[in-house]
């Protein structure tokens, strides 16, 4: 997958998740919103979760190089 690096800062403030009648609703920043189904929500959230965690860690050898 190719990387894209955005010009634009990133946001700081995290979306709200809702669960209505049997779909997930995705409330972000900027007026962003998208619903998704239960599958699809979850399948999302263990990505992002993934992509967290190298971001962060990213961060970390960024901050203190060796």
């Amino acid at each position: 997958m190719q990387t894209r690096i955005s010009s634009v800062a990133p946001q700081r403030s995290g979306g709200v998740a809702t669960a209505e009648q049997g779909m997930v609703m995705l409330d972000g920043p900027d007026g962003v919103a998208i619903s998704m189904s239960p599958e699809a929500a979850e399948t999302t959230a263990r990505s992002l979760l993934v992509a967290a965690e190298e971001a962060a860690n990213q961060r970390s050898a960024e901050a203190h190089p060796s």
